[in-house]
């Protein structure tokens, strides 16, 4: 099959389009296809003018997606509960038989509580039109949904949003932000407190792991590309999950995550537990040394051990078989290395994904054990609104999906980056200590943002 430039991918589109007789497919949702000449996605998707923008890139590198544009959009912006989100997923799934068919999007840290806007307590889109990198081969796609517009409507719209695509521009130029201000919530002094509330002999007899969490605020007078800012940061952490979502062209939320929710294809699923932290060395003998004591710290290999054994038992209702590593390996970022153990699972016949998220999200690496009593401290006494940091991010579609944990991210405003990193307090944690691993885990994005 020929490869097509953008321009001749866009007009090879444009005419099937024309001549598409819709009816003739038998479902409310189309998808038409085309491969394209490589190009580089997110300086595509960043010079593009219609919004939502969606970007995700697996860690394994092998996938990469840049979407513009709603074809079907569904939000819950307040209170929701679960058989809510499990009849639109359900209603979703069952629109195409076509495998292809894709929704983005993510859910709330914890759903409870007043979410930001625009991203609410849950967010998918299934974009217009989407650039699609598997491997070494792109494709141009575009959605239709005759759900509910008119036939004629819905193909005037996708003629429309082909014309309003643009080739990829240079992203700007990474520079240093002038920062007006920082601040930390909880403070310091706050910090200090609730972990000292934590490792309190009675309290951590009952809730043995609570992960308190951080917002760092910085005040800026500047504009700041959420893409040019992802794109450097991918380049700090090429073994991450890199994605971001741009509802409106003042807000994005952007994410280069190390840690996976799950991995799905059909009935076998892939996760992880990922948590005891330690930094880099400054050479090769001194970085094996840090990972050794790494593995060999007890406080660490507990954190991790408890991570571990929650997902296993958490899987084993939805599972004829999970299998999980005895070991811990060391998995290393840019700046700090972590403890993993890799989880394997085949599914129940009929286990569905919103099954999978209910049971695994949020996971003791961003919540805390047991899951209710770790989150209603969270609720009551972290300090401020977590929204989609430390919730669960990617598509689902008929027979696969992806989802991976929103840490590691940054929240852009007008004049404000929201940035975010958490800890696990259990028996043993010291706050000063854990302090000092927050700012280890913003060591990448700060580098990027200003001088340090």
């Amino acid at each position: 099959m020929s490869v097509f430039s953008l321009s001749q991918a866009i007009a090879s589109l444009t005419s099937t389009l024309k001549q598409l007789e819709i009816h003739q497919y038998g479902e409310p949702i189309i998808q038409l296809s085309v491969p394209v000449a490589p190009l580089p996605s997110i300086a595509w998707l960043a010079s593009q003018s219609c919004y939502p923008k969606v970007y995700w890139r697996g860690r394994d590198t092998q996938e990469e997606v840049a979407a513009v544009g709603s074809c079907k959009d569904f939000a819950f912006e307040d209170a929701v509960d679960d058989n809510q989100l499990c009849a639109a997923y359900q209603q979703q799934r069952a629109l195409s038989s076509n495998p292809e068919i894709r929704y983005y999007g993510g859910v709330a840290f914890d759903r409870n509580t007043d979410c930001w806007p625009e991203y609410g307590r849950a967010h998918f889109i299934l974009p217009r039109i989407e650039l699609r990198r598997s491997g070494n081969n792109y494709s141009l796609l575009i959605n239709l949904n005759i759900e509910i517009n008119d036939i004629e409507c819905e193909r005037q719209i996708a003629l429309d949003a082909l014309q309003q695509l643009s080739p990829p521009m240079p992203l700007s130029a990474p520079n240093k932000i002038h920062l007006l201000s920082r601040s930390d919530r909880p403070n310091q002094r706050r910090w200090r407190e609730l972990v000292n509330q934590v490792t309190q002999d009675k309290f951590i007899q009952d809730t043995p792991k609570v992960v308190l969490s951080r917002l760092t605020q910085l005040e800026v007078n500047e504009k700041v590309d959420p893409w040019m800012l992802l794109a450097s940061w991918q380049g700090r952490n090429q073994n991450s999950f890199q994605f971001g979502f741009q509802f409106s062209p003042d807000s994005a939320y952007i994410s280069c995550t190390p840690e996976r929710l799950y991995r799905r294809r059909q009935r076998e699923l892939f996760t992880e537990a990922l948590a005891g932290t330690t930094t880099r060395g400054l050479n090769e003998e001194e970085d094996a040394q840090l990972a050794k004591a790494l593995l060999d710290d007890s406080k660490n290999s507990h954190e991790n051990q408890l991570v571990r054994q929650h997902i296993v038992d958490a899987l084993t209702p939805l599972s004829n078989y999970v299998g999980a590593d005895e070991l811990a390996k060391v998995f290393k970022l840019s700046h700090i290395q972590h403890l993993h153990r890799a989880i394997r699972a085949e599914l129940k016949p009929g286990v569905n994904d919103f099954q999978i998220l209910l049971a695994l999200h949020p996971t003791p690496a961003v919540g805390g054990l047991p899951r209710d009593s770790a989150i209603n401290f969270i609720r009551q006494r972290e300090g401020y609104t977590r929204g989609w940091y430390a919730g669960a991010c990617g598509y689902f579609n008929k027979y696969e999906s992806e989802f991976a944990v929103a840490i590691r991210s940054a929240l852009i405003e007008p004049g404000r980056i929201n940035l975010f990193a958490g800890a696990g307090i259990v028996a043993g944690s010291e706050a000063d200590a854990e302090w000092g691993e927050l700012e280890n885990k913003l060591a990448t994005i700060l580098s990027i943002l200003t001088e340090v």
